[in-house]
């Protein structure tokens, strides 16, 4: 069997935009996943309030009990049938959002928890109400001890973001995918798409691995 990469050599623009959609779709998701997984996280954090903790338990449950493609399905697929048309990009970062958010939650519970509760209640004991001694001494502190398991979260995201290709976004599958219908090279073609996707993780792991010994050589992680 001989492999032909021409088709790749000539389709490398379109690999390329592909690969820019994939960092935009991951790094909207990213934040979306963030805002939603801190929410939620500090949300489960008492089970006192049984209304807020328990409807962040069920979303939680869901989102990690179920497919993220079949969760994508749901929203590309099952919003218009209530009139909510919204564009696949839209629908993909929502998709990716609020899957990984379910995780995130679960990595900002650990942290926020990890942190010695003597601080909260010598915050407390100067007369600091909760949220502001969350705000002020345990937020920043658990904020660097997520890096890491954030770090795994945004690499998972890369990865996972080649489903939103289902939902005819343009990313680097789906680039990959139009090279493959014209050219009938699919091992080639996903070879290198696979190759784009390990450089993007692994720049990204490489990154990431720099800021955390930056923040050890600082003192700031313990």
């Amino acid at each position: 069997m001989n492999l032909d990469f021409t088709p790749v050599w000539q389709g490398w623009r379109e690999l390329a935009y592909g690969a820019l959609v994939t960092i935009e779709v991951t790094s909207a998701s990213l934040l979306l996943g963030c805002i939603l997984g801190l929410l939620v996280g500090i949300a489960r954090l008492d089970p006192r309030r049984k209304l807020v903790y328990g409807v962040a338990t069920g979303y939680v449950t869901f989102i990690r009990g179920t497919p993220l493609l079949v969760q994508l399905f749901l929203l590309f697929f099952g919003l218009p049938q209530f009139n909510i048309l919204l564009p696949a990009f839209v629908c993909g970062v929502l998709g990716l959002g609020i899957y990984s958010g379910a995780y995130v939650s679960e990595i900002v519970r650990g942290a926020i928890q990890s942190i010695d509760r003597g601080q909260m209640e010598a915050a407390r004991s100067l007369g600091m109400s909760h949220g502001k001694a969350m705000r002020i001494i345990i937020l920043p502190q658990a904020v660097v001890r997520m890096i890491p398991p954030l770090g795994n979260e945004f690499i998972a995201l890369i990865k996972n973001s080649a489903l939103v290709s289902l939902l005819t976004i343009a990313d680097l599958m789906h680039e990959g995918q139009k090279i493959i219908s014209i050219s009938y090279r699919s091992l080639e073609v996903y070879l290198a798409v696979a190759f784009v996707y390990l450089m993007l993780t692994s720049l990204t792991g490489f990154l990431l691995q720099r800021a955390e010994l930056r923040l050890r050589a600082g003192g700031v992680v313990q």
